[in-house]
Parts: structure tokens; C-alpha cells; sequence
């Protein structure tokens, strides 16, 4: 009886089902595949923009083309590649994404184009759901599939011919630094991350912004509000068959603090605008933000093994979200730099402010 519920036991806590075999036994039950439907990945066909249309201006020393691969819930991710003109042998690859609600042909893509005139193979993606990629309903976010998003453009660098698959990181942008981060704690592949500028998603969904200056009643009453206000939102969209928009980048930032006004200066002016652009134009469903509320980003950061720099900007609004996330990263392979003077947008595109020099050193030297 102790062996029956051991085993029981074993298979349920491995595959989270009953009546999933262990592996040892998988291969004395016959399975009819022919009843199955089949489990070979299937791209969505995605119609891709063919001219040059980024925020940022293209450097003919680095080769660009667009490619798609597929997410493991089977989403099909639109990406930009870029690599250097003339290269023998494999490369080191790093993925970039962000800022939260950006797209491609913003801040992720510059820092894409950049890091492969410095020698590496890079992919600048959209996210699920957004951009250019697939997936419905649109402008939807996740804790769980854009981790997942990160994971994939692993998956797609790890069988490029061109790339060593021992030598691939990530760069997470704003947003996606939370992201980047979360990634890292689960897929062992990634060798390096950086995260610039970063926020902390569920962090700031769950407390509101500068949740350092409440206390622990206020944050509650607070989330239990946000939480009421968004569930009724879910019976309005289920109702009318559409879903409300929260509203990207303000029109009128004349009232609004600093840091308002500087992402007004970057997605709604001709600095940073892009037509797919959430922030520039309508913003996220307004439900996305529940999943975030209970859904802890950087709960094992800590169990990171690999190496990690985390960026951010000494005047930023957002600075307590990486020195935050500094303080939980365990062993003497990370690191805090902080930008004099610089700001948290200044980190999305100001060649002055972004330590490109000291990124490039980062990878060279740990992948």
C-alpha cells in the first residue's frame, strides 16, 4: 500500500495530473496517435511591416531582417534580428524586450541594433499579444506567458545556426527588467541579463506607485478597491463583448509629475511615437493588470545563479525598484550601477546615458 501511494505520489507531483505515466512506464502503453491532434508547432501566418519604420535611425553596418517563433502556448512572436555585417563562426546571442507597453521598433530595438554593431547576434521582440505578434485578445499582459516571451526567444537563439547556444542573454527594459529577471530565475540557458531602468510589474499593480511611503493597511484598502473596480470592468467587457482600454501615455501632462511628462516627451512625440505602441496610443485592457496582483515577478530571484547588471538612473522615479530587486540577488556575480543625473526615460534612448560600453564588457565577459 506505502509503495501504490508512493508512486501515486511521485507521478502526481511531477506532472501536477492523475493518470500521467512516469517516464520508466510511458513506454509499455500503446498510444493511438491518430487520435490526437497534432503536437508539431504551427506559426501563425503574420503579416510583417517591410520597411524601415523605427523610432530610431538604422545603422548600415549592422544586417537587419524579421523573423517569427513560436511561444511554448503557442503564440507566434514577431522579432526584429539584427547582426554584424561580417562575422566567421558562431556568436553570442542576446534577446531584448521593453519597455512595458512598448514595441519593437522602440527602445528594445535600439538596444538591439546597438549590442550586435558591438559583435553580437540580438533580436529586438514584440510580446504576446501586442505589436506585431499574434495572439488574441489584444493588448493583453501576463506575469506568466511574457516570462514565457523571454523564454522563447531562448528557445528560437538556441537552435539559430549562427548562434552559440552556451553563450545567450537577455536585456528586460523598464517592464520587461521584472521580466528579464524572472526568466533568468527559471531558464538555465540564459548565461546573462541585464535589466535597465527596471520596474517591478506586480510590484507596482499590486501597491501602487512609491509604496515605501504607505503602510501596510493603507496598500491593502488600496488593492482591495483596485481589485472591486477591475472585476466589475470584467462584467461590463463580458457583457458588451469588448474590452475597456486603460489608456496609454496621457494627452495633457501639464498637472502631472516629472516622470509623466517625461514619458509623454518619449511615447507621444515624434522622439518615440510608433503607431503599435501601447503607451503611445490606447495602453493595455484594463483587466490585464489583475493577474499582476497576486502574481509575484521576483519571488526566486535569488536562485539565480548566473550573472546579473541591473541599470538604473540616479534621478529615476522608478530607482527603488532595482535596488530593491539588488538587494534579494544572492552571490558576488551581480550588480547595481546607478547613472548619475539620468532619469528613467533617459535609459530608453539617450546614447549619453545608456552604459552601452559597460553592457558590451558585461556579455563579453560572461557569455
Amino acid at each position: 500500500m506505502k509503495h501504490s501511494l508512493k508512486k501515486f505520489l511521485a507521478t502526481f507531483l511531477c506532472f501536477g495530473v492523475i493518470g500521467v505515466p512516469l517516464a520508466a512506464d510511458a513506454a509499455s502503453i500503446p498510444v493511438d496517435e491518430t487520435k490526437f491532434p497534432s503536437l508539431k508547432v504551427q506559426p501563425e501566418n503574420l503579416e510583417l511591416e517591410k520597411k524601415w519604420d523605427k523610432v530610431f535611425p538604422r545603422n548600415y553596418k549592422v544586417k537587419h531582417h524579421k523573423i517569427t517563433f513560436v511561444t511554448r502556448y503557442g503564440m507566434t512572436l514577431a522579432a526584429d534580428l539584427y547582426e554584424p555585417q561580417n562575422y566567421s563562426g558562431r556568436l553570442p546571442a542576446i534577446a531584448v524586450a521593453g519597455p512595458f507597453g512598448a514595441v519593437k521598433e522602440q527602445s528594445s530595438g535600439l538596444y538591439a541594433q546597438e549590442m550586435a554593431s558591438r559583435g553580437f547576434l540580438t533580436i529586438a521582440f514584440d510580446p504576446s499579444f501586442t505589436g506585431e505578434s499574434g495572439g488574441l485578445p489584444r493588448n493583453v499582459a501576463s506575469p506568466d506567458i511574457n516570462t514565457e516571451d523571454f523564454c522563447a526567444a531562448v528557445d528560437y537563439l538556441s537552435t539559430h545556426p549562427n548562434v552559440d547556444a552556451n553563450r545567450i542573454g537577455i536585456i528586460g527594459i523598464c517592464g520587461w527588467g521584472g521580466f528579464a529577471l524572472n526568466a533568468a530565475a527559471i531558464d538555465t540557458r540564459i548565461k546573462a541579463t541585464v535589466s535597465s531602468t527596471m520596474y517591478d510589474m506586480s510590484r507596482v499593480t499590486a501597491n501602487g506607485y512609491f509604496d515605501y511611503e504607505k503602510d501596510s493597511a493603507t496598500i491593502a484598502r488600496e488593492r482591495q478597491a483596485a481589485r472591486v473596480k477591475l472585476n466589475e470592468q470584467r462584467t461590463i467587457d463580458y457583457r458588451s463583448g469588448e474590452y475597456a482600454r486603460a489608456g496609454g501615455v496621457p494627452d495633457d501632462v501639464s498637472q502631472m509629475p516629472q516622470f509623466v511628462r517625461d514619458y509623454y516627451a518619449y511615447y507621444k512625440t515624434k522622439r518615440g511615437y510608433h503607431k503599435r505602441s501601447l503607451n503611445s496610443n490606447m495602453g493595455w485592457n484594463s483587466t490585464s493588470a489583475l493577474s499582476f496582483m497576486n502574481m509575484p515577478l521576483l519571488s526566486y530571484i535569488n536562485e539565480i545563479e548566473s550573472p546579473v547588471l541591473i541599470i538604473h538612473g540616479e534621478k529615476a522615479h522608478s530607482r527603488y525598484f532595482s535596488e530593491d530587486a539588488f538587494k534579494k540577488l544572492t552571490g558576488n556575480n551581480k550588480e547595481l550601477l546607478i547613472i548619475p543625473g539620468a532619469s528613467h526615460v533617459d535609459l530608453y534612448d539617450n546614447m549619453k546615458a545608456i552604459p552601452f560600453d559597460k553592457i558590451e564588457k558585461f556579455f563579453k565577459s560572461n557569455l
